[in-house]
């Protein structure tokens, strides 16, 4: 019994002994690799570069106010579309007691100019309608046409030399001329002062304007109401920037103002983004674009590029350069300002071309490319191509090899 047990375990032992051996000798030890091959195919190669960016209106106007106050009530949210003049807030106007009271001071000293150009004018009329400044004039002149008359009859008989006649007829040219400028000269006095009462009744008018806005927002002579602040444009409001009780400062030569609110036109949409400078040499305006809005993935959106900027931009060590593209919206589908988007521009394209995967060129030092072709079973050879377009993924065969052509798949053995 126990030679028959033993010789079980040392038969069992020889087989195991083979066993490895074998497994060793056909797997580990033998070096052998069984490689894939493939075959070139047609199929459509798009190079495309990507523009990363946003949606936004072509213009996005700002809202100010022409005055300073407190906002008393808005009219409106962001959403609303408003058309140009509609009410978008009112502010309560809160003047400084300094600018109150200079404006009030403004009005008593532009009354007291006021009447006292009136209390001249009155003047000026009551001496115009009794001639007291011309009364002089007129007296010289009677009394040089008198003289002149009876000189130039004892001229005329011979009693007196005609140089001393001439010497009367002389004065009574120059008291002619005098009594004629006197009355120029009463007249144009007339016009002034009536011009200045004029213009200092604008003046005074203005002092009282200046007063009332400064008090209730609105002048008694206009129907604009300052403390209304209004759309200037047709659009959808975008965004309210202040709340009721906020302060406002108003707009002037030296401060842009409190920005109340922002208003656009939403049907003119545009695509704002950046594009590396290895790909901005190959655009053009006219060029089409794809858009990717990160809010609405499932729908594409088609841009026409319209601009181009001249200069770049470094960013992350690289240099940027901006692009707008117009934007065509499409049907039932509302895009937001400032959303997200990522911009395909199509630089090339071949449809229905011979191609390889990239992964399966090989390269030599001299820049020549080539392919593992197989000529018998598992056997390969070089075989040297000429190659095209690439999207990165797949390349195009320009010559070399043909769809009957067996290649070694790179990278992958058994």
């Amino acid at each position: 019994m126990k030679n028959i047990l033993l010789g079980v375990v040392i038969t069992l032992f020889v087989f195991l002994t083979l066993w490895l051996v074998s497994y060793f000798y056909n797997g580990a030890g033998s070096g052998y690799e069984h490689h894939e091959v493939t075959t070139p195919y047609y199929t459509a190669i798009t190079l495309k570069s990507v523009a990363t960016g946003k949606v936004k209106p072509r213009r996005e106007i700002i809202i100010t106010s022409q005055v300073s106050g407190i906002i008393d009530e808005l009219f409106v949210k962001g959403g609303d579309f408003v058309k140009k003049g509609e009410p978008i807030a009112r502010l309560r106007l809160v003047p400084s007691p300094t600018a109150l009271n200079s404006a009030k001071a403004n009005v008593e000293l532009s009354r007291i100019r006021l009447n006292e150009a009136k209390r001249q004018l009155k003047q000026q009329e009551n001496i115009n309608k009794k001639k007291y400044d011309i009364q002089q004039a007129e007296t010289e002149y009677e009394n040089a046409k008198t003289e002149e008359e009876k000189y130039r009859k004892l001229y005329q008989e011979g009693v007196v030399p005609e140089l001393e006649y001439l010497q009367y007829k002389r004065k009574l040219d120059l008291s002619a001329n005098s009594l004629e400028n006197t009355k120029i000269s009463a007249n144009s006095s007339l016009e002034q002062l009536t011009s200045n009462v004029d213009i200092l009744s604008q003046e005074l008018e203005a002092a009282i304007s200046n007063v009332q806005l400064l008090q209730k927002g609105v002048a008694s002579k206009s129907n604009q109401i300052a403390n209304i602040v209004r759309s200037t444009v047709d659009g959808m409001v975008l965004d309210i920037k202040v709340e009721v009780g906020g302060a406002v400062i108003e707009r002037n030569n030296f401060n842009e103002g409190t920005i109340i609110a922002e208003v656009a036109n939403m049907d003119d949409l545009v695509f704002k983004g950046n594009i590396d400078e290895s790909d901005v040499g190959q655009l053009k305006k006219g060029m089409k674009l794809e858009l990717t809005v990160g809010a609405i993935e499932k729908v594409k959106f088609d841009a026409i590029l319209d601009y181009i900027s001249p200069k770049g931009v470094e960013e992350s060590g690289s240099v940027k350069f901006e692009i707008i593209a117009n934007v065509v919206q499409k049907d039932g589908v509302f895009l937001r300002a400032g959303y997200s988007a990522s911009a395909d521009i199509i630089l090339d394209k071949r449809n229905n071309t011979l191609a390889i995967l990239e992964r399966d060129l090989l390269f030599e030092d001299n820049g020549k490319v080539y392919v593992e072709q197989e000529i018998t079973m598992q056997e390969f050879e070089k075989k040297y191509i000429e190659v095209g377009l690439s999207d990165g993924i797949n390349i195009e065969i320009l010559n070399g090899i043909d769809t009957t052509t067996k290649i070694k798949v790179q990278g992958k053995a058994l």
